[in-house]
């Protein structure tokens, strides 16, 4: 490891990086004398531990983040041509949005659905949608990002099912499953079963993708969603390492070693508009998880150390007033998650606030990305904000204040014990309310909403879900289920049922479901069957 990264060290110093007007930039700053550095301590170099500076010695000189704008509505095709027409356009990821029937593992036939068939996300019901959402596609070639959790195990097995198909070898498979089923009990709401079984399927994808998906994130552990029911960065940064700390506890408990499945682990984080404060979340967080790996639980792989992480610009910042100004808004927030170093990003667009994003304001969007990576000048040299004395003491301060949450957390008997006597979803609720009386209040000030307001709203192009496509996908999926091999995909739904009543992996047997076409809510009934459904308890 420190051969390999002083040879990128020297590697980045050899190349030529200069600012617009020509001035020469090196790879990383520091100053020569440690007293001169905030705090009075020597900084510790990017690519190095606790990498507070960045996971990686060169950053963005030596691959920029990759950006993946997160789309899906309607039918498969449509979402389809949307992947296709972004990455013409320069997008370098995927990033798949499902609808919420596929989130929660109810078929588009079923009562439940009603009105919210491609509504939030694309309908997925067999491998024939996934197939058709995939289409022209190269897996092997394309990193994935799919936003999934309580089905996560049955979408990730759809996808290798049509990689499969493709010829893919499996083994190159690169992307990214949520699979973050403890903040749907906090923050989210898109779970089925009960936490501890939920908690299984987690491990057993860590456990199955080891074996057979070794490029694959198995979890991205969303911070996101924490921040966006209205906690605080600091909330935000402890909640999300505490569940982490959660799967790590659980992955051990199954029998698996730490170093092994530590480097596939990956964090999901929001990009909010204090700039300042946001650049110090991302590198406090940093700083703490690899402490928590090394100090806690012994990992001596240093890249079961690194948090890598996604981000999104927040989708609570966005007003439906003024939505012209969210285009600002957005700059300022992916400007945030560059300057922490993020690994992958994704920018709102302007309207959605009001809608899915229409092609218009997603290729904006995917614009803001490229202009800040190529323009801006902040990817050319690694943890720019790094020395700043109001970076450096937020940093200080947001990992402290999160190892405090944390602590309370650990005597509280872990994670699962926390959300299920309410109390993390209670300092969340404290967070939110204040932040909305201030806002109410003007001593929080939104451009448009409570300051510089305007009585003249011009409309803008929305993009409008046609009724028809859920008519036309329930109408599918009751065709595949009528020519499919009946007796198969009964076969392997009893299969699945038997697994889940032991201790076997579950992924084998849901694999053999999906590819005999047995259907996302056929599969998670099965599930529901031996596991039964989680109801969430009352907090007052």
């Amino acid at each position: 490891m420190a051969e390999r990264t002083t040879k990128e060290k020297e590697k980045a110093a050899e190349q030529t990086t200069a600012t617009l007007s020509g001035l020469p930039l090196e790879c990383a700053y520091a100053p020569d004398d440690p007293g001169a550095w905030p705090g009075g301590e020597a900084p510790d170099f990017p690519g190095e531990f606790p990498y507070t500076r960045g996971i990686h010695p060169t950053m963005y000189r030596g691959r920029l983040w990759t950006m993946r704008q997160y789309a899906g509505f309607g039918t498969a095709a449509e979402s389809n041509r949307r992947y296709r027409y972004l990455l013409e356009q320069g997008q370098t990821g995927l990033s798949v949005a499902f609808d919420l029937p596929t989130q929660i593992g109810l078929d588009s036939d079923n009562v439940l659905a009603r009105g919210e068939v491609g509504k939030v996300g694309v309908a997925i019901d067999s491998l024939e949608d996934m197939e058709t959402l995939f289409e022209s596609i190269p897996l092997e070639r394309i990193s994935t990002s799919m936003t999934i959790n309580a089905t996560a195990a049955i979408l990730l097995a759809l996808y290798v099912a049509v990689a499969k198909k493709q010829g893919a070898d499996l083994r190159r498979l690169s992307g990214t499953i949520q699979n973050d089923i403890l903040k749907e009990y906090v923050a989210r709401g898109t779970y089925i079963y009960p936490a501890r079984p939920a908690l299984r399927l987690v491990t057993d994808t860590f456990a199955w993708c080891r074996a057979e998906l070794p490029e694959w994130n198995t979890i991205s552990i969303s911070g996101y969603h924490i921040r966006e029911a209205g906690a605080t960065a600091v909330q935000e940064v402890a909640f999300t390492l505490a569940n982490a700390i959660a799967y790590v506890e659980a992955a051990r408990k199954a029998g698996l070693a730490v170093d092994e499945f530590g480097p596939r682990l990956s964090f999901f984080f929001v990009a909010q508009t204090d700039l300042l404060e946001e650049v110090a979340k991302f590198r406090a967080a940093r700083r703490l998880w690899a402490r928590i790996m090394r100090e806690r639980f012994g990992a001596k792989n240093p890249r079961a150390m690194m948090l890598r992480f996604h981000s999104q610009t927040a989708g609570s910042a966005l007003t439906a007033q003024q939505p012209e100004n969210n285009i600002v808004r957005v700059a300022i927030e992916a400007l945030a998650a560059v300057l922490g170093g993020c690994q992958s990003l994704h920018c709102n667009a302007l309207d959605e606030a009001l809608a899915l994003p229409t092609e218009q304001s997603a290729l904006l969007a995917l614009r803001t990305q490229q202009i800040l990576a190529a323009e801006s000048g902040v990817a050319n040299t690694v943890d720019p904000a790094g020395g700043a004395w109001a970076i450096e003491a937020l940093t200080d301060e947001i990992e402290s204040r999160a190892e405090e949450y944390i602590g309370k957390i650990d005597a509280m008997g872990g994670m699962l014990r926390a959300i299920e006597t309410g109390y993390v979803q209670a300092e969340i609720q404290r967070a939110a309310y204040e932040y909305q009386i201030a806002v109410e209040r003007n001593q929080r000030v939104v451009v448009g909403v409570n300051r510089y307001t305007s009585d003249e709203q011009r409309p803008i192009p929305l993009l409008r879900i046609d009724p028809a496509i859920e008519a036309a996908q329930v109408e599918r999926v009751r065709a595949l289920r009528a020519r499919r091999n009946s007796e198969a995909a009964r076969s392997a739904i009893e299969e699945i049922e038997r697994r889940a009543r032991g201790e076997e992996n579950l992924l084998p047997a849901i694999l053999a479901a999906v590819e005999a076409y047995a259907t996302v809510g056929e599969i998670s009934d099965a599930l529901r069957r031996v596991f039964g459904e989680y109801r969430e308890s009352v907090v007052v």
